[in-house]
């Protein structure tokens, strides 16, 4: 259990940043190899092969129409000079941890979005210093200490704050302020609005709802609820009014339930061990968490998203308590033979649930655990 949590109090003034790392896996791809930089870079596929999906792409290749879920081949065709790189995983998960321990100097009000996005609460600090100017002493330490650049969107709600993030990419830095929600925000394509899927924007230009201002008229209230509960209506509705949440809660998840992440490939990928590769990264995240934690757990889970955004998960519970590194990667590993045929994956996600603080654990139940794992070392089980 976490000690000292921060103590949370709701405002009407807080600062909150939301900071997104642009084009995240090509920066990581410039870091390992910086000739790349300035280049028409893809991250993703087979150039040789000319299989597979582009993950994502550099800015110098989106001018030319290349995209994330753009199979390698079309990108090739439309870019003969494109160059593509592999995925890593492991390197991605380093950059990421790099770019959360500074944030963590700033606030200690942090929680992260994904692996390259996170919310802060700087309404503190800014009581001695402007946000415009904190927000580009991150912005300069991140590209210069760590070679990752990103854009920082300013508000006094997390969903403000990321819709100004996505206003200027890349390097950008946008504030919102209540005066500000109209003419930066009602003006965007409907499909530019955070939370608005891939599924629903189509369905809501078919009902004439073409901007996120439309979505606020009254007289599209009944279009909309026609596709999707009063609640959900309401809660986007409050997002665009300024009246959503502006806490960020570093402590919501402090005794948790289950430890998890996942990574968004912001495309498609279809090889088996690409995606194992991905399991073994993020496998090795939650296992620290879980011995951070001092907790032990029963079940093993892979959650999936595919290329049509559907979920999928797929667990296994083992008989013992356990934070047994081998045991668990070979839980997942099974689980990923079992049930992966070649689907294409957007998401990759790894979970422990079913848990219990070490502590609390029976003498006997340890014991059973104990042993296996003393019997493992003498490669006896």
């Amino acid at each position: 259990m976490i000690q000292n949590k921060p103590e949370i109090k709701k405002n009407k003034n807080k600062v909150i940043f939301h900071i997104d790392l642009n084009q995240f896996f090509c920066s990581c791809a410039i870091i390992k190899e910086p000739y790349l930089k300035g280049k028409k870079i893809a991250v993703g596929g087979d150039a040789i092969l000319q299989k597979g999906i582009i993950s994502t792409a550099s800015y110098e290749a989106r001018k030319f129409g290349v995209h994330s879920a753009m199979s390698v081949k079309d990108a090739l065709n439309l870019v003969p000079d494109l160059i593509v790189v592999p995925i890593d995983f492991s390197l991605y998960i380093k950059k990421s941890k790099q770019f959360f321990k500074l944030l963590s100097e700033y606030t200690e009000f942090l929680v992260e979005g994904s692996i390259d996005e996170g919310y802060l609460d700087i309404t503190k600090l800014s009581e001695a210093r402007s946000p415009l100017e904190i927000a580009k002493e991150i912005q300069d330490r991140l590209l210069n200490e760590y070679n990752l650049p990103c854009s920082i969107g300013i508000s006094f709600t997390l969903f403000l704050a990321k819709m100004a993030s996505d206003l200027k990419k890349p390097l950008g830095i946008t504030l919102i302020r209540k005066n500000d929600i109209i003419p930066s925000i009602y003006s965007l394509p409907i499909e530019d609005m955070f939370g608005i899927g891939k599924k629903t924007y189509p369905i809501l230009k078919e009902m004439g709802i073409n901007k996120i201002g439309d979505f606020t008229k009254e007289s599209n209230k009944d279009k909309i609820l026609s596709i999707m509960s009063y609640d959900l209506y309401q809660s986007y509705l409050n997002c665009l009014l300024g009246k959503s949440s502006n806490i960020v809660d570093p402590s919501k998840y402090s005794i948790p339930k289950s430890i998890s992440t996942e990574t968004t490939l912001n495309g498609i990928v279809s090889d088996f061990e690409t995606i194992l590769s991905a399991i073994k990264t993020l496998y090795e995240r939650v296992h620290k968490q879980l011995c951070g934690y001092g907790m032990l757990g029963k079940t093993f889970g892979l959650k999936f998203k595919d290329a049509n955004f559907k979920s999928i998960t797929r667990s296994k519970t083992s008989t013992f308590y356990t934070n047994d590194y081998d045991n668990g990667l070979r839980m997942l590993t099974n689980i990923l033979e079992e049930y992966y045929n070649d689907q294409e994956i957007k998401l990759v996600g790894v979970y422990i649930s079913n848990l219990i603080n070490k502590q609390d654990l029976k003498d006997e139940e340890y014991n059973l655990f104990t042993y296996e794992k003393i019997l493992r070392r003498l490669g006896l089980f």
